[in-house]
């Protein structure tokens, strides 16, 4: 089994993420073995991507830290080496998009391949939660690449914005690496953590199906009450 991160032009992308996501402890534990060092690089590079640029929202995040925790427990990534460098690199590509936000957003929210419905979700988001949403938004795919960038094209004042950004990445990193790192050594866990890939995200992605669900009810809502208005 080779490592490599699926390509969205490859005409099978969506069983490749799905493959990918599924057994990435196994992707980066052959990684980590064939290449040693470099994947702390490549880990890297995952985080700041999926946090740093809005084309990346398909990144695995919550996934990848706890796979990252069980594999300290193992002793093939350094705990203490991996949790500061994902720290700096979620950090970083949150400011990055943020800025990328604030400079370019106007012409990036304009291009065809842009998904202007992420950019809904996230600044539905936003209205819900206010400035915290950059916090909570950590915790929820997608709108995790997206809030950084809604908050720089929305103007949000950068030194709020960076005060939620270095509180809710801290705090991200540190809560699934942690917990992969002694859940990940239990035997149940570790033998099915296939499993607990998927328990982790449909948990992440509960709060974006009770709102989009929410919505609908709220429109059903409004068009009865219009109907019988009239």
């Amino acid at each position: 089994m080779s490592f490599r991160l699926p390509h969205r032009s490859d005409a099978g992308e969506s069983a490749a993420m799905i493959d990918f996501v599924l057994h990435i402890d196994k992707h980066l534990e052959i990684f980590a073995r064939d290449h040693g060092p470099l994947i702390y690089g490549l880990l890297f590079a995952i985080i700041f991507c999926e946090t740093g640029l809005v084309i990346m929202p398909f990144l695995p995040g919550d996934s990848l830290l706890f796979a990252v925790g069980a594999l300290s427990a193992q002793g093939l990534i350094r705990i203490e080496l991996i949790i500061p460098l994902l720290m700096c690199a979620a950090i970083i590509g949150d400011n990055l998009n943020y800025w990328i936000g604030r400079k370019a957003g106007g012409w990036i929210v304009n291009q065809r391949w842009f998904k202007r419905d992420y950019l809904a979700k996230t600044e539905a988001f936003f209205v819900k939660h206010g400035g915290k949403a950059i916090i909570l938004a950590r915790f929820v795919p997608i709108v995790r690449t997206f809030a950084p960038f809604t908050a720089g094209f929305g103007r949000m004042d950068y030194r709020r914005f960076l005060a939620y950004s270095l509180g809710g990445g801290l705090v991200w990193v540190l809560s699934f690496s942690i917990a992969g790192y002694f859940l990940g050594s239990i035997p149940v866990i570790k033998n099915n953590l296939k499993l607990v890939f998927v328990l982790i995200i449909v948990i992440s992605i509960l709060p974006i199906v009770f709102e989009v669900l929410k919505h609908k009810a709220e429109a059903r809502r409004a068009q009865k009450e219009d109907g019988q208005s009239s």
